[in-house]
C-alpha cells in the first residue's frame, strides 16, 4: 500500500510531523505528574534497557484464569522494558507483527508504535480486531482506535461520569473531523476514582528511553515540543 500524504503539525516553535493513516504523531515526553518518576524508577529496576524480543507474554495457564481486560493488562505489563534495535531507530516487533512500516535489517519492522502496541496487546488477549487501513480497521494511527470505538459503540469521553477499566485503550489529543488524528494512546492499567489520571502502559515512549515500552502514572495529557495535548477519552474492547 502506498504511504498517505504527510503533513506536518506546528506547536510552539517545533514542527512535529504526522502520518494522518499510516503513522501517529510522535510524542517527544510523556508527563503526568508521578508518572515520570515512576517509569525513571521502573527504568532503574530493570538494569539495562533491553532491546530484544526476551519479553515473552505470560503463559496460556495464567492467562487463561484472567477476563479479557486483565489479560490486555498483563500482557501489556509484560513487555515493560523492551526498546527498539537500534536504539535510535523505530525497529520494533510489534509493527512487524502486523507487517507494518518500514523493513529493519534485523527483521523487526519500522514506523512510530503506540497503536501497534496496543492492537498487539488486544490481539494477544484474544481481542476479534482486525488490523489494516480500511474503514473500521485498526492500524498504526492512534486515531484508528476511536475510529474502530465510535462503529462498534466502545467510545467513552474522559469526563468523571466513565471509570476507565484495564485494558482500556486511552487516547491523547484527539482532534475529530473528516480525517481525525490523535496524538497518542496507552493501555490503561488502572483509574482510581476522582479527577486523576490513569495509570497505563504507553507503547513508543521516550522517558527512559528513545523508543519504549514504559509505565506511566496519573497520565492526564502528553507533551509534544512545547504543546500539551490532554486525554479525550477511552476505547472499550469487546468482552
Amino acid at each position: 500500500m502506498s504511504r498517505p500524504a504527510l503533513d506536518s503539525h506546528r506547536g510552539s516553535g517545533s514542527t512535529v510531523r504526522l502520518y494522518r493513516r499510516r503513522r501517529p504523531l510522535r510524542r517527544l515526553v510523556l508527563v503526568g505528574g508521578a508518572g515520570a518518576t515512576a517509569a525513571a524508577l521502573l527504568a532503574a529496576s530493570h538494569g539495562v534497557i533491553a532491546r530484544s524480543h526476551s519479553f515473552r507474554v505470560p503463559n496460556e495457564a495464567s492467562l487463561a484464569r484472567l477476563s479479557i481486560p486483565q489479560r490486555i493488562a498483563a500482557i501489556a505489563k509484560s513487555q515493560v522494558g523492551y526498546t527498539t534495535d537500534p536504539s535510535h531507530s523505530y525497529c520494533n516487533k510489534f509493527s512487524a507483527f502486523w507487517a507494518a512500516g518500514d523493513a529493519c535489517s534485523n527483521g523487526d519492522t519500522a514506523e512510530q508504535w503506540c497503536a501497534d502496541f496496543a492492537a498487539w496487546a488486544w490481539r494477544k488477549a484474544g481481542v476479534p480486531i482486525a488490523y489494516g487501513y480500511d474503514p473500521g480497521e485498526i492500524n498504526g494511527a492512534a486515531a484508528s482506535f476511536y475510529e474502530w470505538a465510535v462503529a462498534n459503540g466502545g467510545w467513552h469521553p474522559a469526563t468523571r461520569a466513565y471509570e476507565a477499566a484495564p485494558g482500556d485503550i486511552a487516547v491523547y489529543g484527539l482532534s475529530v473531523g473528516n480525517d481525525p488524528h490523535a496524538a497518542h494512546v496507552a493501555i490503561v492499567i488502572r483509574d482510581l476514582p476522582g479527577p486523576t489520571g490513569p495509570d497505563v502502559v504507553n507503547g513508543d515512549g521516550n522517558l527512559s528511553a528513545f523508543s519504549a515500552v514504559e509505565t506511566g502514572g496519573d497520565q492526564r495529557d502528553i507533551t509534544v515540543g512545547r504543546r500539551h495535548y490532554p486525554l479525550s477519552g477511552y476505547v472499550s474492547p469487546p468482552t
